[in-house]
């Protein structure tokens, strides 16, 4: 059974869809007030993660342990137990405040007698794992670490022979405007998503020992001396209009992207983007009826060679 730790570590801010609204002022990031929006999310693309683990058990025999690295607040971590229901789970996490959360989500699904918290720096703190993983899942937390490939090979080597590595990156930018929104110049969301792919370049830049490494996942899996990989997209379509808890965080999403990229928007697309996000707006993000969450995430699987 893993057991908790307490020690302080740094944990990067990502989201299930981590570009959208990307920030990278690590050292302030308050995890107790990010907890809400990253538990939201998780919880808006629950469907989208459900099918994703069904296909997983699909080809995973029952696993006695799982292992969800970079939990945060254990949406993600729950389906798990709920998908492997004879498996004990660990969540794996640097920020305690998100896996308090998980701990406390665990107890009110009942599963708090095989769910366990393991706080720490990524890849090392899987050493104190007390067993070898029959199955890891880890969702867009692989990309904050600086040396892929390494951490690639420290995760396949917590697992048991014919235990499962399941990574999810890649796939496609979330969107929830239509191009020509009314406002402005047509085209905003993609611009934003240009500027968040330059953060994301700056964030991966700026990672202690960082190597650049082409993003073939499958590839990365084998060299790190898995086989059998498999690869799979999953859509998440939540149609026009959407539904209120997707507006609430499209909204704060979107507010937080503000707050990263105001100086580098020109007057015209901050001035639509203010439009968006002010609620006394029938143009905003609160009131339109064009607004749709659409999304894709793609899972990459391997296993640990008997």
């Amino acid at each position: 059974m893993a057991h908790d730790h307490h020690h302080k570590a740094q944990r990067h801010d990502h989201r299930h869809d981590h570009r959208q609204g990307h920030h990278h002022d690590h050292a302030e990031i308050d995890w107790s007030e990010m907890a809400p929006l990253l538990e939201a999310g998780a919880e808006l693309y629950a469907p989208l993660y459900e099918r994703a683990l069904a296909w997983l058990a699909k080809q995973q025999t029952a696993p006695g342990l799982v292992v969800d690295v970079g939990s945060g607040p254990g949406v993600v971590s729950c389906l798990l137990a709920e998908t492997f229901p004879g498996a004990r789970i660990v969540a794996v996490d640097g920020a305690e405040p998100l896996l308090a959360r998980a701990r406390d989500r665990a107890a009110r699904l009942g599963l708090a007698d095989r769910f366990g918290t393991l706080a720490g720096e990524l890849p090392g703190v899987l050493d104190d794992l007390d067993y070898p993983a029959d199955l890891l899942w880890a969702s867009r937390s692989l990309h904050h670490l600086g040396d892929q490939r390494a951490a690639l090979a420290a995760f396949a080597s917590r697992l048991a022979p014919g235990g499962t590595l399941a990574i999810v990156e890649g796939g496609l930018p979330t969107r929830f405007l239509p191009r020509d929104i009314g406002i402005g110049r047509p085209g905003l969301q993609a611009r934003l998503n240009a500027i968040e792919e330059e953060w994301f370049n700056e964030m991966r830049a700026a990672l202690p020992g960082t190597v650049e490494e082409t993003e073939d996942w499958p590839a990365l899996l084998t060299a790190a001396g898995l086989a059998h990989t498999r690869t799979r997209s999953f859509l998440l379509d939540l149609p026009a209009p959407a539904p209120e808890r997707a507006r609430a965080y499209v909204a704060a999403t979107l507010s937080r992207t503000r707050e990263a990229v105001a100086e580098r928007l020109d007057a015209t697309d901050l001035a639509a983007l203010d439009r968006l996000l002010d609620p006394e707006d029938r143009a905003s993000v609160h009131h339109r009826p064009d607004l749709f969450l659409l999304t894709a995430q793609t899972v990459h699987t391997a296993s640990r060679p008997l």
